[in-house]
């Protein structure tokens, strides 16, 4: 484990409601190929800011990683609902492509 993530780890436990810090250990658990602990922060995220478009993205990531194909899609179309909302193009942008991949890679296994 690297020092980055335990800093994290620490700031996150002292300050469970942070949701930055959160999404940054997050980030730093997909980074070091911890898909399912980066999976648990940014869902944690979302329960502390339900329209932190990051995090949507990051754990469609992670879900996408871990072959959870259907749960991906779920998260991207939710966080291009909450990127439509907010005014977040970029992040609206990069889900719905995401979206299409998903919808080719299963109409490629059907």
């Amino acid at each position: 484990m690297t020092d980055r993530l335990e800093q994290l780890r620490q700031l996150a436990a002292a300050d469970p409601e942070d949701a930055l810090t959160h999404f940054l250990l997050g980030r730093e658990f997909a980074t070091q190929g911890l898909d399912e602990e980066a999976a648990g922060e940014f869902r944690h995220v979302l329960r502390l800011q339900p329209r932190y478009t990051a995090a949507y993205r990051q754990l469609g990531n992670s879900l996408e990683r871990l072959s959870r194909f259907e749960e991906a899609t779920g998260i991207y179309r939710s966080g291009v609902e909450i990127a439509a909302q907010t005014g977040d193009l970029q992040a609206g942008k990069e889900m719905t492509a995401f979206l299409k991949r998903l919808e080719r890679k299963s109409g490629d296994q059907g």
